[in-house]
């Protein structure tokens, strides 16, 4: 038996395969679905032990497939980051969930995370978002370096009349996050401090737009260019694999037109023997 055709070699093309991934997803749904039931006393009274069989069995499938893919994978198995996450979501759910490590169980959840990496769109979707990471990480600092410049200046502006939101540097960028997310900025916050300084809004609308709406923006800009530079990279990688299996076909083509062109000058031969040359 040839290494690419080993017990283990059909077992992970299986596991691997459309259709069992399909069923996986299914169980990753369903078991989303169930694990919420369990936090309902009525429904664990009623159907709680085939709840925790089902959740028995699904762990089982999923340890089933990891062991395939580890089987035929081997040591590429963990080459890829994904079946490294897959392998650290079920290993959360086979540690033993009692005494102190009872709060493991409600770890189990974790599960339905393993569609991130079942699922093609939302692994892209993923990808994307760590794509984006330096450049978030950059505006990140823009943001730090405003709301520590804003909290300065507003404690020393308004502390002493609203020590309560403005009191502290700490209690500032909590009254200045607050205000980044216009909950409840202008009624709560802006219109009283306006009331004892009523110049305030020279400082707290320039701060709004500036934050609310350019460097949030921001934000959606950087993971937008980074999902249409994954989707580039995904779009390329499919037209290399075309242009592999087009130029695949076009050599087999031409090994047959070759291997077509010796019969022919084999049987001319044979012919022109026959017939002493003529």
């Amino acid at each position: 038996m040839s290494p690419q055709n080993t017990p283990f070699d059909a077992l992970g093309r299986w596991v691997e395969g459309i259709g069992f991934q399909r069923f996986i997803t299914a169980l990753i749904v369903l078991n989303g679905i169930t694990l919420g039931m369990e936090t309902s006393d009525a429904v664990m009274g009623q159907i709680g032990p085939i709840l925790v069989w089902f959740d028995h069995a699904v762990l089982a499938v999923f340890a089933f497939e990891i062991l395939g893919k580890l089987a035929y994978r081997r040591l590429r198995f963990f080459r890829d980051g994904w079946n490294i996450f897959d392998i650290t979501i079920v290993a959360f759910a086979l540690i033993p969930a009692s005494g102190p490590l009872a709060v493991l169980r409600a770890l189990r959840i974790l599960r339905i995370l393993r569609l991130v990496s079942v699922v093609p769109q939302l692994r892209r979707v993923i990808q994307a978002l760590l794509t984006a990471i330096p450049g978030m990480a950059s505006v990140v600092m823009i943001i730090c370096m405003i709301f520590y410049v804003g909290a300065v200046l507003s404690t020393k502006l308004y502390g002493d009349s609203f020590p309560q939101w403005f009191g502290t540097i700490g209690e500032s960028m909590y009254t200045l996050f607050q205000l980044m997310t216009l909950e409840s900025w202008s009624m709560g916050i802006v219109r009283p401090v306006m009331e004892v300084h009523p110049t305030s809004w020279i400082f707290f609308v320039p701060f709004i737009i500036v934050t609310s709406f350019a460097i949030l923006n921001m934000f959606i800009g950087i993971i937008v260019d980074s999902m249409q530079t994954v989707h580039d990279a995904d779009n390329q990688a499919e037209h290399v694999h075309e242009a592999a299996e087009t130029h695949a076909t076009m050599t087999d083509m031409a090994n047959d037109l070759r291997a077509l062109r010796r019969e022919i000058r084999d049987m001319r031969s044979l012919l022109d023997k026959d017939k002493n040359g003529a």
